[in-house]
């Protein structure tokens, strides 16, 4: 049986993340050779990239259109390379502003498309999902509470759990983390993850650092800078201040979560990281005022944090916009470094939200069910 050919794409840190590990399971399980869009991850899984995620990475509709020449020589790149290539099969996590376009192409040419990791549009755009149903076979979900509104649409799901069940996890004690980065284990850590987009860093770096040298000038603590997969330090260097000593740590992020008192982070994947570690939080976010003003009136849920979302009630402070601020953000630390109380009552809900994100093996399960529709083919 001849070497079949797969498209696999994911258009942000997340997604490659996800990505990469279903391509290396996939591999173990069928004669399949992959390409697409993706990231350090998945090229390093053996995935030949043809397109950089880094290229379309960006949210809000501002965002978007600064950089879409970007975006359109990338889609253009994989139209171009389906038609050559001919794949039996393209798996497409998330990004549905990407993918939903790139799906319309590659159905016209005949390629089976099954969404890996259905994107969120319980949330938002619900209406989408009568497109996901026209143009994709299959999709496997990550969150319960999504099969039954796929479903209701009459779109065929699985629901595997969450990838990242089985990964999250520290490889340092809070004392060997302190001890290698010049970090003091007997006083309060702080960490920042500020995410992976150049966009969100632009919005959160500034905020996040003004905040650091207020909760610094109310006590004795220390900052610890996680990078996402695929950022340099040299991305970040530019919004450090001299007065506020953070150390920059890159591929420790579960690490630094492990170390830390709490955490501020973006919203997003992160927010799903940091529950699994245990870690009390503070959710942060910031898009243009355009997309802020769009995202009101689309957005379909009481929460805007995947952990309240998965609680279904408000577990971790949000700060959204106008509320994230330096003084917010301070103060929300600030009283959860003085009370252990208030941190340990969000330890046990944050374990609830691990318990509702499925058993580990989301991604063996992913590829047993792709494997068997490329042998069914």
């Amino acid at each position: 049986m001849p070497t079949t050919e797969v498209l696999i794409s994911a258009g942000e840190a997340s997604g490659d993340m996800y990505a990469a590990r279903l391509a290396t399971a996939l591999q173990a399980r069928a004669d399949v050779r992959l390409f697409g869009m993706g990231g350090p991850r998945m090229r390093a899984a053996g995935v030949e990239t043809v397109v950089d995620y880094g290229d379309v990475a960006v949210v809000g509709v501002v965002e978007v259109a600064r950089k879409l020449p970007t975006v359109l020589r990338a889609w253009r790149k994989m139209f171009e390379e389906a038609r050559r290539r001919r794949p039996t099969l393209a798996i497409l996590t998330d990004s549905p502003g990407f993918h939903l376009r790139l799906s319309r192409v590659l159905r016209r040419q005949g390629v089976r498309n099954v969404y890996f990791v259905c994107p969120q549009f319980w949330a938002w755009r619900q209406g989408r999902v009568r497109v996901v149903r026209r143009r994709f076979v299959r999709g496997l979900c990550i969150f319960p509470f999504e099969v039954e509104f796929y479903r209701k649409a009459g779109f065929p799901v699985d629901w595997i759990g969450h990838p990242l069940v089985d990964q999250v996890h520290a490889t340092m004690t809070r004392d060997e983390f302190s001890t290698r980065n010049g970090l003091d284990a007997a006083k309060p850590i702080v960490a920042l993850l500020p995410g992976s987009r150049q966009g969100e860093l632009a919005h959160h770096m500034p905020i996040m650092v003004e905040g650091a040298a207020k909760i610094r000038a109310a006590g004795d603590c220390q900052f610890v800078l996680a990078l996402a997969p695929g950022l340099s330090p040299a991305r970040v260097s530019g919004y450090m201040r001299p007065d506020v000593p953070i150390r920059i740590v890159e591929n420790a992020t579960y690490d630094a979560l492990g170390a830390a008192d709490v955490a501020i982070v973006s919203s997003g994947t992160a927010t799903v990281e940091t529950a699994l570690m245990g870690a009390p939080m503070v959710v942060v976010y910031r898009v243009s005022p355009l997309t802020a003003w769009i995202g009101r009136r689309l957005v379909k849920t009481p929460f805007v944090a995947m952990v309240n979302l998965i609680a279904e009630k408000r577990v971790v402070p949000e700060l959204i916009q106008e509320d994230f601020t330096p003084e917010r953000v301070a103060g929300e630390v600030e009283r959860l470094l003085s009370s252990t109380a208030a941190r340990d009552e969000m330890k046990r809900e944050l374990e609830q939200v691990r318990e509702r994100l499925g058993p580990p093996g989301a991604i063996e399960r992913a590829a047993d069910i792709i494997a068997s529709m490329i042998v069914e083919h």
